[in-house]
């Protein structure tokens, strides 16, 4: 039952999750929505078909009313979820993750999933608790809606930027070039063969080794841009006409200055984000708002609070006039800021102060060992008054000039910390610091 995570269901194929899973997940999504209406959709996956005709099965027996809408990103299931007007969704993907992965990402209403929620269906699960009854399924076919929606929302232009397009081999292999040449860009293909094996890259663009290739094919193309997707397209990644990665909390404030001046209001971000987004948002006149990781929780306080914008580090980025994340939207948006700049992609970023910051740095350890070093660490700054400790996902210590965030991994026995300073040298004063007040961090950390 390890597939259980927080904001959706996972795991291996064929050791983790297969179609009996699938069945029973089903059922148990099922009886929560019996007699309602629910869209299934899928991912390019090879082990997509089997989970999906599963999943279907137990939908119906239960007595729900299915739409399949078939395979297409997750951006797209979630727009025909709307357009349908169903009462709830299930997407079965591995999304960023390895090819031999799967899960389920679910829908129960117009919220997001909720922790909750996600252990009520692992409860019928475990516990075969099950309603029984009649439905049906029936298909429908919404690509072709999805991209018109795209088109009419963003200005065809003529003569528009060079991008180069990287879906990994993902679901907006097609659709991504597609929708961008009709919207008037001229468009290098990489990697736009559909193929859910991913055999040319993983399909996590947020590791900066995946997306080598890219900055090349970018420099040599002199593109003005590239963007690279995830397998199931609601994450993106941008790269600069220089090769070089735009970090996804900069892609935040090149996106909510702008959406502050029409709208001011509330920028949700996670908590691995640079300090850099909130202080840009409040310079640009909004209200920063800090959520834990997770695709989930994210969208959930973004619905809450009415806000303009959400974003992760992870590139998966939540427009306030959608409700959601959409990666080919938050390409469309981005060339549209670009273009209304009258500056290149690099210039833009260039004009966000960058902090120092570290990547993940993620080491081995088991839960309790987790557990010991975080009631140690919050326990060593909370009465700091130079310090503000925050609870909200593992522990993360604010000093006047950076701060220091630990966080237990839900998916595997680590632990991971990141560090963030306004100087390289305050950068490793704090990781020193850190070590030496909390040795059992230390311990962890060597």
């Amino acid at each position: 039952m390890s597939i259980f995570k927080a904001c959706d269901i996972r795991g291996r194929y064929g050791a983790d999750l297969d179609p009996t899973i699938a069945l029973a997940v089903g059922r148990a999504v099922g009886s929560m929505l019996t007699g309602k209406t629910v869209v299934v959709g899928g991912d390019l996956r090879p082990s997509t078909e089997p989970l999906r005709g599963a999943l279907t099965e137990g939908l119906v027996a239960a007595g729900c009313q299915v739409i399949d809408v078939g395979v297409l990103p997750t951006p797209a299931f979630y727009f025909a979820k709307d357009q349908l007007n169903a009462d709830g969704g299930i997407m079965v993907t591995g999304s960023h993750n390895p090819p031999g992965d799967n899960g389920f990402k679910v829908s129960l209403g117009k919220a997001a999933i909720t922790e909750a929620d996600i252990q009520e269906i692992r409860g019928r699960v475990e516990r075969a608790d099950f309603v029984t009854a009649d439905g049906s399924v029936t298909r429908a076919d919404v690509g072709g809606a999805y991209e018109d929606f795209l088109k009419r929302r963003f200005p065809r232009r003529a003569g528009g930027a060079r991008i180069v397009v990287d879906p990994g081999n993902g679901c907006y292999a097609q659709i991504a070039p597609r929708v961008l040449r009709d919207c008037g860009y001229d468009v290098v293909e990489l990697n736009c063969e559909p193929d859910g094996r991913f055999p040319n890259r993983s399909p996590d663009p947020a590791v900066a080794e995946n997306l080598k290739v890219l900055a090349e094919v970018v420099v040599r193309e002199k593109a003005d841009l590239g963007v690279a997707y995830d397998g199931d397209g609601d994450r993106v990644v941008f790269v600069d006409q220089h090769g070089r990665i735009i970090e996804s909390d900069i892609a935040v404030v090149l996106y909510a200055r702008p959406a502050l001046k029409d709208r001011p209001g509330v920028v949700v971000y996670d908590i691995k984000c640079s300090s850099v987004v909130a202080d840009q948002v409040r310079e640009a006149g909004g209200t920063p708002v800090m959520e834990k990781s997770g695709h989930a929780f994210i969208r959930g306080t973004l619905l809450k609070q009415n806000a303009v914008l959400g974003g992760e580090i992870s590139g998966h980025f939540f427009f306030g006039e959608l409700g959601r994340d959409d990666g080919l939207y938050a390409t469309l948006l981005m060339l549209d800021i670009v273009h209304a700049a009258g500056r290149s992609l690099a210039a833009l970023s260039d004009s966000v102060p960058r902090y120092f910051i570290t990547p993940d740095l993620r080491r081995p350890c088991s839960p309790e060992q987790a557990t010991t070093a975080l009631a140690a660490l919050e326990a060593t700054f909370r009465d700091d008054p130079a310090c503000e400790v925050t609870t909200l996902d593992g522990v993360r210590v604010a000093f006047a000039d950076g701060w220091a965030l630990a966080r237990p991994s839900v998916t595997e026995p680590l632990l991971t910390m990141r560090f963030e300073a306004r100087s390289a040298a305050r950068l490793e004063e704090l990781q020193t610091l850190v070590r030496e007040l909390v040795p059992s961090l230390r311990e962890i950390m060597q």
